[in-house]
């Protein structure tokens, strides 16, 4: 079998930049492990509930022109889907439960009702500050990007404009804790802004780009602004992707695990599968998984030990506990929210193992996703799951389950904070650890991705020394979930395109 570009990995990042090299007119495959497309996007089903496996929260999605980048993906290859819109979303924090919303307000109520009004002139005077850091941010769309000289062009639209936002660039490429030192003193501020950057890097404010916090500040504090979630879950967005793929000519091949990355006088020229079949490349092969999980399908001398050792040195993110639960809904006697943040204690840092722990309750805006009268819950610790815990268990054994039943009790105490009598209203209850995450994302050590600090290292982009082998993914491009590794995915596909279509896709979705 022979194609154009080959892709491994049918993650947001390898859908992005499959669906969009297809839309360019390339022959593209899709190889993915799974029985299921989308990575840590996908959806299940189980007994008449409809789970999100990964993503829960998401904005920017629900118009256009639109800053997302995902969004950018799915006008350029011109397939929409539903929204329900929303802003509100709860917190169960050490200072108490409260509801909080986007917007350019909405928090300063909170704030000044807990911390009085010395903490909301800090966070006014931050929102002026943050300011000219939002428009830089925003001011160079990611569909503009690709990794050649022609840059220079399509990028070169922008130049004008973005000449005002220069002096804001060496900001943004610093730690995000530098820009508010001296602006923020109040502690809880500064333990708020802890945790927004934790959800966006997997660090704190100060191992976290200031452009990740100001691309959120552009996104989340703003006059009108709502969140978004897909009607049908994260898994029609997959579906989206898939659809813009085949539309325009683009295969993708389930359970299809790539062994190894084939390589011919130092060029990656296709791949092989675990059953032994080999798909040839004519033009690329790219990597959609992890930096390391790369690594391990490249063969011994197509790249330097040097590299080899730098790159498998990333260091990464913890891994999760995953809570699947289909709950009897009726009888609560308050409305739920879409989401919760528990934070037990701030004093132990926001990066604590299991400290930060996030609840997803979908139903509550899609009731479709569960049966009449349920309702579906993703909850997770994100990325503060140590993997040596359980490294080495066989998920069999007795040992495997005392500690899933061990570790497992801090998301039911989260859960309990938000339904106090959750534990008699499941139906349904599917605990994932770390091997779990690990065995069906196939991902190194089952981590969230890549940690990074600012100003300790760089994320490598789509390149490798190795020719015809490109990268995307969160192991290539700052910040953590959907608007990233589709980015990442957007960036390798533009590269491939001639400079005419490049330019034609950004007409066309409104960005020229």
């Amino acid at each position: 079998m022979e194609t154009d570009i080959i892709i491994i990995g049918s993650g947001i990042g390898g859908l992005s930049c499959a669906s969009l090299l297809a839309k360019y007119g390339f022959q593209v495959t899709v190889c993915e492990s799974h029985s299921i497309p989308g990575g840590a996007a996908h959806s299940f089903q189980y007994k008449g509930y409809h789970f999100d496996s990964g993503p829960s929260l998401y904005s920017g999605l629900s118009y256009s022109p639109s800053p997302n980048p995902l969004k950018q993906v799915l006008d350029a290859i011109e397939e929409d889907l539903s929204w329900v819109t929303y802003d509100t979303w709860g917190c169960c924090l050490p200072e108490g439960n409260f509801d909080t919303s986007v917007g350019a307000d909405q928090f300063c109520q909170v704030l000044e009702t807990l911390r009085g009004k010395e903490a909301l002139t800090q966070w006014r005077n931050l929102q002026h500050l943050m300011q000219p850091l939002k428009d830089a941010a925003i001011a160079i769309p990611p569909a503009t990007l690709r990794l050649d000289l022609g840059a220079l062009i399509t990028v070169g639209q922008f130049f004008p404009s973005l000449l005002p936002h220069a002096p804001q660039m060496f900001k943004l490429t610093g730690a995000f804790s530098d820009i508010i030192e001296g602006t923020i003193t109040d502690p809880f501020i500064r333990n708020w802004l802890d945790l927004l950057c934790f959800l966006l890097s997997g660090l704190p404010a100060k191992g976290t780009l200031g452009a990740e916090v100001a691309f959120m500040f552009a996104d989340w504090y703003r006059p009108g602004v709502k969140l978004d979630y897909p009607i049908g879950g994260s898994g029609a967005i997959v579906e989206a992707l898939v659809r813009g793929l085949e539309k325009y000519g683009g295969e993708l091949l389930l359970n299809a695990h790539v062994e190894q990355i084939l390589v011919e006088n130092k060029r990656a020229v296709g791949i092989q599968l675990h059953n032994g079949k080999q798909i040839r490349a004519k033009k690329a092969v790219v990597s959609n998984a992890s930096v390391w999980d790369t690594l391990k399908m490249i063969p011994d001398g197509a790249i330097s030990n040097s590299y080899r050792q730098q790159r498998q040195n990333t260091p990464q993110c913890d891994s999760f506990m995953h809570f699947h639960l289909g709950i009897d809904g009726t009888n609560i006697p308050f409305d739920l929210a879409c989401h919760y943040i528990v934070v037990n204690d701030w004093e132990k840092g926001i990066t604590a193992p299991q400290n930060v722990i996030l609840i997803s309750i979908p139903s509550v805006l899609d009731p479709n996703l569960a049966p009449p009268g349920k309702h579906v819950i993703h909850a997770y610790t994100p990325g503060n799951e140590p993997y040596h815990l359980w490294q080495g268990l066989d998920r069999r054994s007795p040992e495997y389950e005392t500690l899933k039943q061990q570790r497992s009790q801090a998301v039911w105490k989260a859960l309990e904070r938000v339904i106090p009598d959750i534990r008699s209203r499941c139906e349904v209850t599917l605990i994932g650890t770390p091997l779990t995450h690990e065995r069906f994302l196939r991902r190194d050590q089952g981590t969230y991705g890549p940690a990074i600090a600012a100003g300790k290292g760089f994320f490598p982009g789509g390149t490798t020394p190795l020719r015809g082998l490109w990268c995307c993914g969160d192991s290539t491009f700052p910040g953590i979930g959907l608007p990233a590794v589709a980015a990442s995915g957007m960036i390798v596909a533009n590269t491939f395109a001639p400079i005419s279509k490049h330019l034609s896709m950004l007409k066309n979705i409104q960005l020229i």
